[in-house]
């Protein structure tokens, strides 16, 4: 899989337990197929010059796998079976030749079926992936016999197929199923509309009402990724419900948008299993792909977690602290956050933010660690909030100028976090109005980010009297530095 330049970050993927993950793997129908022709093989198997099963064996191999003799797809099935077995080292073949078959020996990998950890069942199942998504880049045999030249070469020309861009295609396609999946804005768990994944490599960003030439194209798209879709659910990448054969039918060689009150589940829908997310996350971070999976962060220290968490969604940001915490002693783990969480640079507030956040995830035991820096400059006024938050007598009154810190403080990470949000522009208007002093007391905190929070504020609020004065705070804070 191919690195793509702007998806290079990507938020955290909530990953199945490995356990739960090989017992899938193993229930994949076409690795439960590769294994049974795998126990099956012995010194009576016959392989042609590639290793493949010959013409011959193919029904037998069909019959062992519960297709009947009048099937005409047992012997591709079988075939495509056998073809895992090999690339995934369950068995060992000798290639024939001219004069003589092959034979086949058990290979070393199909013993850790039933012997192996959940890491080598998975490491077998993503060998299998890789075969298979090689076959899906591959054209229609029918297309492959029409373009064979004189000689018995493929002419690539003629299919107008490019191999390194087929499998480009499929790895972009399968990266931003892989994106909607994790997102946390995206649908999740609930199956993606085959046209919008397909016009999600096709549309440019901006363009706003498509023409007939990239209509067509997504459809074409849309009829490939049918094919591909329909390969990979067996291996246990993807569910999916194939495009409606009526469909087709009804729409010959027409493009057409697809109708307001269609029922859009008609053109195909595709979901990553919860293996196919393990799948293809693999993939990426083979490929270089920052893909980060909660739980990662476990065994870091909290400096590292308030960093990359700084630009996790809320929820995935949750379950990573909720995880990091739960192999800390409660006090321990609110010393090294608070130790963390100091600091003056650009990052400094939208880390303490994150550290108040994984604070209240930790229970009352943590007090003495929170009473500890109610002295702090930087981080006094947020212990402040947490011990009266949860209910502690004996706190401390803060003084005036612990309360514009933190408030400065505080905008400075919700700009961060979330930029110009309608949630930040309340809290602007709310600070604002608390007293007719606000900004002549603001442009005055020795706060690294100041300015840029008044100037912020300027931008924001409505009001274009308040608004000219938080401009001219900070243009005051500006000079004072």
């Amino acid at each position: 899989m191919s690195p793509t330049p702007d998806r290079t970050s990507l938020p955290p993927a909530r990953l199945a337990p490995e356990p739960e993950l090989a017992r899938a793997a193993l229930a994949a129908p076409l690795l439960a197929r590769a294994v049974r022709l795998a126990r099956w093989a012995g010194p009576a198997t016959r392989v042609g010059a590639g290793g493949e099963l010959v013409d011959e064996q193919l029904p037998l191999a069909a019959e062992l796998l519960g297709f009947t003799a009048d099937d005409e797809d047992g012997p591709a099935y079988a075939s495509e079976a056998w073809r895992v077995a090999v690339d995934t080292g369950l068995v060992e073949v000798t290639d024939g030749d001219e004069e003589s078959d092959g034979t086949v020996t058990a290979g070393e990998d199909l013993a850790l079926i039933t012997s192996g950890g959940p890491a080598d069942i998975l490491a077998i199942w993503q060998g299998a992936l890789d075969t298979v998504l090689a076959d899906a880049s591959v054209p229609d045999l029918d297309d492959l016999v029409d373009a064979l030249g004189e000689g018995g070469e493929i002419d690539l020309s003629a299919l107008g197929w490019d191999p390194e861009a087929e499998a480009e295609f499929l790895d972009g396609v399968l990266g931003n199923l892989y994106l909607l999946t994790v997102s946390e804005d995206g649908p999740g768990d609930e199956p993606v509309p085959l046209p919008a994944l397909a016009a999600s490599m096709i549309v440019p960003d901006d363009m706003g009402e498509p023409t007939d030439d990239i209509l067509e194209q997504v459809s074409d798209a849309m009829m490939r990724l049918d094919d591909q879709f329909r390969l990979l659910e067996p291996v246990g990448l993807v569910e999916f419900r194939p495009v409606d054969e009526e469909l087709m039918a009804e729409a010959g060689d027409e493009v057409a948008e697809i109708p307001d009150d269609e029922d859009i589940s008609r053109y195909g829908m595709v979901r990553l299993t919860p293996l196919g997310l393990y799948g293809i996350r693999a993939r990426m971070l083979e490929a270089g792909v920052d893909a980060p999976a909660v739980g990662d962060l476990a065994d870091k220290g909290a400096d590292v977690l308030l960093d990359a968490t700084a630009d996790f969604p809320q929820v995935s940001a949750q379950a990573e602290t909720e995880l990091w915490l739960a192999g800390r002693e409660p006090v321990a783990a609110a010393r090294e956050l608070l130790a963390a969480a100091r600091g003056a640079d650009p990052a400094g507030p939208l880390r303490r933010l994150r550290c108040q956040q994984a604070l209240s995830l930790t229970g009352t035991a943590a007090e003495p660690a929170l009473r500890e820096v109610l002295d702090d400059a930087e981080l006094g006024g947020l212990a402040r909030v947490w011990l009266t938050e949860h209910g502690f007598a004996d706190v401390p009154a803060p003084d005036p100028a612990m309360v514009f810190w933190l408030t400065i403080d505080t905008v400075a990470a919700q700009l961060a976090a979330e930029g110009n949000s309608d949630e930040l522009q309340g809290l602007v208007e709310g600070l604002a109005s608390q007293s007719s002093g606000f900004f002549d007391a603001a442009w005055r905190v020795d706060h690294p980010a100041t300015a840029d929070v008044l100037e912020a504020m300027g931008r924001l609020h409505p009001d274009k009297r308040v608004a000219k004065e938080a401009r001219k705070a900070a243009f005051k804070a500006r000079s004072r530095v």
